[in-house]
């Protein structure tokens, strides 16, 4: 529960703060003395976006802290776990910073945090009713989560919404599927062709670099013999390089152990000998198997212009990347043969999955049928009690046309206040004040199957009066006894029935307007109430009413 909140230099606001009690509280004050401002500054603390605007114009910073009694709420762990916070256990505390600059951060208990992890905390720990919510009726999806909050369906639509989510990624996949066949099926003559072409080229890895090497030796063939054998002439004839150097070995051999180094210059001369002799020998060979050969060279020009106009045609550079390219058409012929039994191998799959979905769409769809006399139940007896004796409220299920995330499921809800009219939608029917007295039945009758500490009436008896007041107060007195309730009126009736009580008021006798609030006492609350009752003169018939008000309440 809320138990108290701290705001500085927010709007009117220099410095205010409010302790809070469970129960019912209530708070009231007149028009314009700065209730929505306080709003709006716990509205912050829920995630709203900040203005810095709402600044006060010589302060630097607004500060807006709020803490929490979460003892009781013990689910809550896991929340702070995932997001990494300190969580004592038993409070909480969230504040939000503003600068006159328009930086905003946000702390949950000190710890800095995005303006989402506020609100999905805040979500779970205080609900605030304004009076636009009651456009909310208007929304089928939140008729449709009133109804799913009190089947507590949550494990249905879990397991709906999945079944829900493989069906239609089924279907993508599929649609995906067929186009790619579509459009590879289109194409199967030319990639045929393509497949065809790469591989009556008989490709080889490192191919095109030895042609390239024969081209350069056919090419050069008389040039090479020439020279090779001018090599051989000027090595191994007689009185040539070898035979001197052997006959310079010789000589060293003689006399190496003479020599300090002797040794030495014979084995570098010797090896150099050898080297020279297999030089020689290696040359003589290739010099031998090296021919003109015109046809050879043709064959190897017309093989290397084959492999650069296919190089070419397919942009790539190396003959590795054509064998690549050929087993890639290949993949994608066998694909396309493939392709009838992927999709019908597809189809199976949804259809099983459709099966899937149409029971666990039957299951949510019991829940909610199950769900429906208990609400409307609970809503005709509220609103009897709120002065609508002839009221008609039916909740009706229909089945859509197709299946949609939240089920196949229509909701709506149906009303009317006379006996003689038959019942039509909320939203064409029911007036204002038949809308907030719908509003505070239904919000009665899921503050008992939402585990929330705290919710905030903003003005709900907008529109009521009198007993139907006194009512709506004994309404939100029975919801205390399981949350916190805190409601803004205008209402005595209704200010009469809360165990605390606050009043707004607004000082204008400075340099500027303050916005303040008080935590009223017994007598200070006959005073508030007789005045809401006669207005700004109170008479003793007033402070008598007042008094027989509080106790009654």
């Amino acid at each position: 529960m809320l138990k108290s909140l701290h705001i500085s230099n927010y709007a009117l606001i220099s410095e205010l703060n409010i302790n809070f009690y469970s129960g019912f509280s209530v708070i009231t004050g007149e028009t314009g003395a700065g209730k929505s401002i306080i709003l709006g500054a716990l509205s912050l603390i829920l995630g709203q976006r900040a203005d810095n605007k709402s600044i006060n114009t010589d302060a630097e910073k607004c500060v807006i802290e709020a803490e929490f009694d979460i003892s009781s709420y013990q689910h809550l762990n896991d929340f702070f776990s995932q997001n990494d916070l300190d969580n004592e256990g038993s409070g909480c505390l969230i504040r939000r910073e503003l600068t006159s600059s328009g930086k905003s951060r946000a702390f949950i208990n000190d710890t800095p945090v995005s303006l989402n992890v506020i609100r999905d905390l805040s979500n779970k720990l205080i609900d605030i009713h304004s009076q636009h919510e009651n456009l909310l009726l208007s929304n089928d999806a939140y008729q449709l989560d009133v109804v799913d909050i009190i089947a507590q369906n949550s494990v249905q639509l879990a397991a709906y919404r999945q079944s829900y989510s493989q069906w239609i990624n089924l279907q993508v996949e599929l649609k995906q599927l067929q186009k790619t066949a579509e459009k590879q099926a289109a194409d199967l003559d030319y990639i045929q062709f393509q497949f065809q072409q790469l591989s009556d080229a008989q490709l080889i890895e490192n191919e095109q670099a030895e042609l390239e090497l024969e081209q350069e030796t056919l090419s050069h063939a008389e040039e090479i013999k020439m020279e090779l054998n001018k090599v051989h002439q000027l090595l191994d004839e007689e009185q040539t390089s070898l035979p001197l150097l052997k006959e310079a070995t010789q000589a060293l051999a003689r006399i190496k152990n003479f020599i300090p180094d002797g040794n030495i210059w014979f084995d570098r001369l010797q090896s150099a000998f050898i080297e020279i002799k297999d030089i020689t020998t290696e040359m003589n060979s290739f010099e031998e198997r090296v021919e003109f050969n015109p046809a050879r060279l043709e064959w190897v020009d017309n093989r290397l212009s084959e492999i650069f106009t296919l190089q070419k045609k397919y942009k790539v550079t190396s003959v590795g990347e054509l064998i690549a390219l050929r087993e890639d058409f290949g993949k994608q012929l066998q694909r396309i043969d493939s392709f009838d039994e992927e999709i019908e191998a597809m189809k199976a799959k949804i259809e099983s999955a459709y099966s899937e979905l149409q029971n666990n769409a039957r299951f949510v769809t019991e829940s909610r049928l199950l769900a429906v006399k208990p609400i409307e139940k609970h809503i005709v007896e509220q609103l009897t009690m709120l002065g609508i004796p002839n009221i008609q409220f039916e909740v009706s299920i229909l089945a859509l046309s197709d299946f949609s995330e939240q089920g196949i499921d229509e909701v709506q809800f149906l009303f009317s206040a006379n006996k003689n009219r038959p019942v039509q939608p909320v939203t064409q029917i029911a007036s204002g004040g038949e809308v907030s007295r719908l509003m505070l039945a239904i919000k009665s009758l899921i503050a008992h199957k939402v585990d929330l500490p705290t919710i905030i009436f903003d003005e709900i008896d907008t529109g009521v009066s009198g007993e139907v007041a006194h009512r709506m107060g004994e309404i939100m007195q029975t919801m205390s006894a399981d949350m916190q309730v805190i409601t803004i009126t205008h209402l005595p009736q209704i200010a009469a029935k809360g165990a605390q009580h606050y009043r707004v008021y607004k000082d204008e006798s400075g340099k500027r307007s303050q916005t303040f609030i008080q935590h009223l006492n017994t007598k200070e609350r006959e005073t508030e109430l007789a005045q809401m009752l006669s207005g700004k003169i109170i008479t003793d018939a007033a402070l008598r009413n007042a008094q027989e008000l509080l106790k009654n309440s």
